[in-house]
């Protein structure tokens, strides 16, 4: 069934992650007409908080999980009530295969502790090169972060914020790779650093493209100082007040609606049950990933483009609830410390490199390289109390190194379900090698007395948020400013949201400065329709 142009809003805006809810909150209040269409039944897309295991009160924040680059004007703008709390410690580093259980502890308050840490892994020149470039990365947030709510800056102006060539040269213009080899001799300490170049990107350290170049800015950028926080109340909290808001102010917003089609001229189709509606307006805004619009540009039907065309995700998720924090083979260091930050594992640059490479033939890295994040260190109040009384706690693990071509072209249930539990299988693997005891059963079991894990690989992020090939940040980052010899002569050129038609734009991890949980391709896009209509 079918229904003529229903509505006329100023603004349609297609899907409902945090971005799509910014954009909609910033142009309401600004007493525009917003429409928003997403095609789950509840927005937020993957910045969402879910009871993941059945009978179990735990609110996990299954997909995205930390706050990094969230400015506080957008905070402030909107009225949000977003609460966040910093962890006190950076991260915590297991030496792989050290008899003695060693481990790099960085910890934010104490730096005689985080030198005295470096010194017993045998790497206490490697402490003063680390606090050295903690100094030239903050000058480089500095002199970024502030951009990144405003019209671009070209890449000469970026450069002249920061006042330094040779640092300029290294992070912006040579491999990431250089730098850390130059700076550190430690495999273990550049592997500390290189993760920052490395999540979500299935890229190395030298490769030309400097994709891992891009991927290390925006992780050490975010607030001006590179921390990425822990939202109280989970995920879903942060996308729950963006969703407020938008709705206070006045946006209309259109859940279980499937866009099926986008043109140019500015119409958009999209099924809601059996029905098909027609909505039209003077400006499209686009949350999905730019390899969807494309496809919602071309046909209802086209097929997704496969290969070089395609974005690709290089992660594997697994979310753990456990009845208490394991042991660790150093008892020096307390679980409570070591999981209180980024807590790395098999993640030394050789490693790091070794995983690439067995990845790219198509091989699960052994040992596949990770990182842990624990919540409820930080916020127990995503658990019910008798459970947070109890000692539980979450852990989320970020595998890297697992590109989508591992289950791309798994059409069978079966055969991507025996990947994902090959992968969960790796992953545990490689957690238990560095713990002091084994993981498996400190596991909680749910209402079925199943094990409380899930493993998300990108092809269950696909099928579940629509992001191609499982990209965190829906394709490639870009750099947070212009090349000097780019076009800005209109607002959506200017604010990095101009798409190839002049109605549509981005406004979501697609835009330029997208990527992570920060709302800025929602605010830019928002900013140059405001700019455009004299707002």
């Amino acid at each position: 069934m079918s229904a003529p142009a229903e509505d006329q809003p100023d603004v349609v805006i297609l899907g409902g992650g945090h971005n799509a809810l910014t954009a909609a909150a910033y142009l309401a209040k600004a007493g525009l007409g917003v429409v928003l269409l997403e095609r789950l039944e509840h927005v937020g897309g993957a910045a969402v908080s879910a009871r993941a295991f059945d009978g179990v009160d735990a609110r996990l924040s299954r997909y995205s999980y930390l706050v990094s680059l969230l400015p506080r004007t957008i905070i402030d703008d909107l009225g949000l009530g977003i609460r966040l709390a910093r962890r006190r410690y950076s991260s915590y580093t297991p030496v792989p295969g050290d008899a003695e259980g060693r481990g790099l502890l960085v910890d934010r308050r104490d730096a005689e502790v985080t030198r005295a840490s470096f010194a017993d892994i045998d790497a206490a020149s490697d402490g003063d090169a680390y606090a050295a470039l903690g100094d030239d990365l903050a000058r480089v947030a500095e002199a970024l972060w502030p951009s990144v709510t405003g019209p671009l800056p070209t890449r000469s102006e970026a450069r002249a914020a920061l006042g330094d060539d040779a640092l300029w040269d290294a992070v912006f213009e040579r491999p990431i790779g250089e730098l850390i080899e130059q700076r550190f001799s430690s495999d273990l300490v550049r592997g500390v650093v290189a993760t920052d170049a490395l999540i979500g990107t299935f890229a190395g350290l030298h490769d030309a493209s400097l994709d891992q170049n891009r991927c290390f800015v925006y992780h050490v950028i975010g607030g001006g100082t590179g921390d990425w926080d822990v939202p109280i109340g989970g995920m879903g909290a942060v996308t729950g007040e963006l969703e407020r808001v938008a709705r206070e102010v006045g946006a209309d917003i259109r859940t279980g609606s499937e866009v099926v089609s986008v043109s140019p001229d500015g119409e958009v189709r999209y099924r809601r049950g059996d029905t098909e509606h027609v909505v039209t307006a003077a400006r499209i805004l686009s949350g999905v990933a730019p390899h969807v619009l494309d496809r919602l540009l071309g046909a209802a039907d086209a097929p997704p483009a496969v290969g070089a065309d395609r974005p690709e995700g290089a992660q594997v998720k697994v979310n753990l609830l456990l009845k208490r924090l394991p042991r660790l083979k150093d008892a020096g260091v307390a679980p409570e410390a070591a999981f209180g930050g980024t807590f790395h594992i098999n993640e030394t640059a050789s490693r790091l490199e070794a995983a690439r490479a067995a990845a790219a033939e198509g091989r699960i890295p052994n040992p596949l390289p990770a990182e842990i994040y624990c919540h409820t260190l930080a916020d127990p109040s995503i658990l019910g109390r008798p459970l947070a009384e109890s000692g539980a706690h979450t852990l989320t693990v970020f595998g890297l190194h697992v590109p989508d071509r591992i289950v791309r072209d798994l059409d069978d249930p079966a055969a991507h379900d025996a990947v994902r539990t090959q992968l969960q299988d790796a992953v545990l693997a490689s957690l238990n090698s560095v713990l002091g005891e084994p993981i498996e059963p400190l596991l909680m079991v749910d209402a079925h007395g199943h094990p409380c894990i899930e493993t998300k690989t990108t092809r269950d992020i696909e099928d579940a948020l629509g992001m191609p090939g499982g990209n965190i940040f829906h394709g490639p980052l870009s750099w947070p400013f212009a090349e000097d010899d780019e076009l800005l002569d209109t607002p959506a050129r200017r604010w990095g949201v101009a798409t190839a038609h002049e109605r549509i734009l981005l406004c979501g991890s697609g835009a330029r400065r997208g990527g992570a949980v920060s709302g800025l391709g929602g605010h830019n896009a928002a900013m140059a329709v405001l700019e455009e209509v004299g707002r």
